[in-house]
């Protein structure tokens, strides 16, 4: 009897083995396999460092730095675009809310590989974007859009956009509207009442659609190899090649690692910078 009430008790827990096993299993074990691949040499199979000496140099720390950039300019980004858009669904649509949602949930459906070959059609010297320009005179021979910085942050934001809006948009859909009445009554703007009463309230919101954009956008391999056609390096790039090479997996390694604690830093910061401005909201 005893031995039944304890089950009973610690159902929950066996209901959740699974995940925890599983997430052992494939998260933390091949992180353990990896910290121990950079701290090997793959020849004499010694302990050392020297993967992670080689991990600071300048060139790698020049990529890193490239990275960042890069994801926290298409978190901002997406942000600067995903909230008027997310403000218009809430507020504006009306009935064509669940419509515009659906628009927005419908890339999830598809293989990312068959958006970047898309937009390939689109960027091309004799695509869509290049046609429209010369058709309304706007240039006067094509440009070459694919290969470059643009059409890496174009395809990032298109491809990372809905995980900016939707935190947003269900942030908005709980707003108490009441509020904006109220800034209303009390004489504020439209300005005002975006930057003193909604933007603080939905502050948590954005805070989590700009880490889901900014965390996989910095270790993103496929979209620079395809779009920036090997000129461009990134840390996704850099991590994959030395995985994949020949005796260089460890090197691999200690990038990864290198490059994980510089996100997870700068992580910390940024995230703290959040709590800070959504515990002066309304200040």
């Amino acid at each position: 009897m005893e031995a039944i009430k304890r089950i009973r008790r610690e159902k929950f827990f066996l209901i959740g083995s699974p995940a925890i096993v599983w997430q052992c299993l494939f998260f933390f074990l091949p992180i353990l396999l990896m910290i121990l691949s950079s701290v090997v040499d793959s020849t004499t199979s010694t302990f050392t460092l020297e993967n992670f000496s080689a991990s600071l140099s300048t060139t790698h720390l020049s990529i890193i730095l490239r990275s960042l950039t890069l994801s926290l300019s298409i978190a901002v980004i997406s942000f600067l675009l995903a909230y008027p858009l997310a403000h218009f669904i809430i507020f504006h649509a009306k009935k064509y809310k669940s419509l515009f949602l659906f628009f927005l949930i419908v890339p999830f459906w598809t293989n990312i590989l068959l958006h970047v070959y898309a937009w390939f059609f689109v960027l091309e010297q004799e695509g869509f974007l290049n046609t429209f320009l010369l058709t309304v005179g706007a240039i006067s021979e094509p440009i070459h859009f694919l290969n470059s910085i643009f059409a890496i942050v174009l395809m990032m934001v298109y491809c990372y956009f809905p995980f900016m809006v939707l935190p947003i948009v269900s942030s908005l859909e709980r707003f108490d509207k009441r509020f904006i009445e109220a800034s209303y009554d009390l004489g504020a703007s439209r300005f005002q009442t975006l930057f003193k009463v909604t933007l603080p309230i939905t502050m948590p919101a954005i805070r989590a659609g700009f880490f889901l954009v900014f965390i996989p956008a910095f270790g993103e391999f496929i979209i620079p190899e395809l779009m920036g056609g090997d000129k461009h390096y990134f840390v996704g790039n850099v991590v994959s090649q030395y995985v994949l090479g020949n005796n260089t997996e460890t090197l691999g390694s200690a990038f990864m690692i290198l490059s994980a604690l510089v996100l997870l830093t700068i992580g910390i910061i940024i995230y703290n910078l959040f709590n800070k401005m959504i515990k002066r909201g309304f200040r």
